[in-house]
């Protein structure tokens, strides 16, 4: 097996392209579960997007909303 201090030397000696690629690898490897939440998101944030669109949802205003909020905290 290889040792530690050797496996490091060996990937800093890695063209640039491949490191890059292998860093990617190693965070996904660390939090696994923080890439399955991003694509529900990016899937999340399509639907909504296409609901817009279609007009099947109708949107509001962000000042109106804005207003909304500060009548609620202001009641």
């Amino acid at each position: 097996m290889i040792k530690t201090d050797e496996l490091i030397s060996e990937a800093v000696s890695l063209p640039v392209e491949i490191r890059t690629k292998l860093i990617e690898k190693l965070l996904q490897s660390l939090n696994p579960l923080q890439q399955d939440i991003d694509e529900l998101w990016a899937q999340e944030a399509e639907k909504r997007a296409a609901d817009i669109k279609t007009g099947r949802i109708k949107t509001v205003p962000g000042e109106e909303v804005f207003n909304k909020i500060r009548d609620r905290l202001h009641t």
